[in-house]
């Protein structure tokens, strides 16, 4: 069953959007999903700096 998470910071680098959002044990999670046709990347990371690394580093395998 997928989760519902309501982001908040929600940022734009590239095609890739950068959100922050608590699971569902409380925690603060960052979530870095790219938001490109056929690219299917998504990762989440305990630190906003990671992710938004994640982001800024993200290359797209489908041209």
């Amino acid at each position: 069953m997928p989760l519902n998470r309501r982001f908040r910071r929600v940022t734009r680098v590239g095609p890739v959007q950068v959100g922050t959002a608590y699971d569902n044990r409380g925690r603060e999670k960052h979530t870095a999903a790219c938001t490109a046709p056929r690219c299917g990347f998504s990762a989440d990371y305990d630190s906003r700096a990671a992710a938004e690394l994640a982001a800024r580093t993200h290359r797209c395998p489908v041209r």
